[in-house]
């Protein structure tokens, strides 16, 4: 990738996640409560519903620009030679690039999404008591609670079409195939939502995602397994398309 493209690529995908996170953040926070063990009201319902948003603030152009630079220099370097440079190879040149992108932009992630999360079913405290407090208790390992769960909940709805597309065909596509992959992977994302939330030491904390998702199942079933999917699939699908339109628009501006 030569330098032009890296520097693109970095801030056309710091400034398209900044924008989505911080405007659509409303429906995160309610997302994030419907999904808590305590119920959607005892975490705060409807008020400081922008409780966490400096950590999506410091975290969102980082988090975003690491994926897609990271992205487009695998995507780049699997099609500069060999098996995978054949046309027929772009779906799995893709899916190989959007995996790596997301377990790279989730070491970003998941320390933010942790904290971020934490404030927001506990209104009371502010984002810096939330990281205080976590650090306290658990320590570095603390803030990266959850981060199998959300790998595999990240790379499973993240592969996108891979050829070039107009700003607004990749704003279309963006919007529909987020809000599909949002509404399955509900499930996955409760679990994350429940590992990050749970008290150090108890069974949800270990991490075991099949575990939490049977606990899940067993104390409020399939309502509880698809809790939050309506705000989910709303922020993914309207963010899908400002995400990926901004991102191409930005880039194109810039190349």
């Amino acid at each position: 990738m030569e330098r032009r493209e890296f520097v693109a690529s970095l801030v056309a995908g710091g400034c398209a996640g900044m924008c989505v996170d911080l405007t659509l953040f409303p429906l995160d926070t309610i997302k994030t409560r419907l999904q808590s063990q305590q119920g959607f009201y005892k975490a705060g319902g409807f008020r400081g519903i922008y409780a966490g948003v400096p950590s999506a603030a410091v975290g969102s152009f980082p988090n975003a620009a690491a994926f897609f630079v990271t992205y487009d220099y695998t995507k780049s370097l699997l099609g500069a030679g060999g098996a995978l440079a054949a046309p027929h190879a772009a779906p799995v040149t893709h899916m190989l690039a959007a995996s790596l992108g997301e377990i790279v932009a989730c070491l970003i992630r998941v320390p933010t999404e942790v904290v971020k999360q934490r404030t927001q079913a506990t209104p009371s405290s502010t984002t810096y008591q939330t990281l205080l407090a976590t650090l306290r208790e658990e320590g570095v390992r603390g803030l990266y609670r959850g981060y199998r769960s959300t790998v595999l909940r990240e790379t499973l709805w993240s592969r996108r079409q891979g050829h070039t597309l107009y700003s607004w065909q990749a704003a279309v596509c963006g919007a529909f195939a987020g809000a599909v992959a949002a509404f399955v992977t509900t499930p996955l994302d409760v679990a994350k939502t429940r590992i990050m939330l749970a008290k150090a030491g108890s069974t949800a904390a270990s991490g075991n995602i099949p575990l939490v998702l049977y606990d899940v199942w067993k104390n409020r079933g399939l309502t509880g397994l698809f809790a939050g999917s309506v705000p989910r699939i709303t922020f993914i699908s309207v963010g899908g398309f400002i995400f990926l339109g901004a991102y191409e628009k930005v880039r194109r501006t810039m190349l």
